[in-house]
């Protein structure tokens, strides 16, 4: 039987703060994922409903005011997308697979939080660190609240199933937003 994992229900706050708090969430949840003495079915759909949640509230409010404000470039916000698309993908990978007790299991874990290590330290030094030095702290107070209440409703609506993740990647494919080959689409 499978445990519910707490997700945590965000307050509004700002921004910045509530993004990094849902980074620590996904550390320790990669940190679940690769202990074998953990649940790990219930760590990996845990991880699947907050990555869901938070990029989707991401991309839909954050990037975009953030562009708005001259925070961030509309390459960054861009680059900010693939890697989201690129962590849903190796997602995808993890929830695909039948049992959590096999080296394949292992594999796939180990894309994923090599592709989401990758996007939150690049997200915090190249998004996170523009919006603290160019926006108010009353816009990232106000983008916070919508932010809180975006990712805690996705959440709430159970956004992150197989079929939905499947979905997700669907599109960032049609969209362009998946490199074919070898899933490597990094910068410089």
């Amino acid at each position: 039987m499978t445990t519910a994992i707490d997700l945590g229900h965000l307050l509004p706050g700002d921004v910045i703060d509530l993004i990094l708090a849902d980074h620590v969430r996904f550390e320790t949840l990669l940190r679940q994922l690769r202990d074998n003495t953990s649940d790990r079915d219930a760590v990996r759909r845990a991880f699947s409903e907050l990555h869901v949640a938070h990029a989707t509230a991401e991309e839909e409010l954050v990037y975009p005011k953030l562009r708005r404000k001259g925070a961030i470039s509309a390459h960054e916000a861009e680059h900010g997308e693939e890697e989201h698309a690129e962590g849903n993908q190796a997602l995808l990978a993890v929830l695909e697979l039948k049992g959590t007790d096999t080296q394949a299991f292992d594999d796939a874990v180990d894309k994923l939080s090599e592709a989401i290590n990758h996007h939150l330290a690049e997200e915090e030094l190249t998004i996170l660190n523009p919006a603290r030095e160019d926006v108010g702290p009353q816009v990232r107070a106000e983008l916070g609240a919508l932010f809180a209440r975006r990712r805690n409703e996705l959440i709430a609506q159970g956004c992150g199933s197989l079929s939905q993740v499947r979905a997700i990647v669907a599109q960032a494919e049609r969209e362009g937003l998946l490199d074919d080959e070898d899933g490597d689409n990094e910068e410089e």
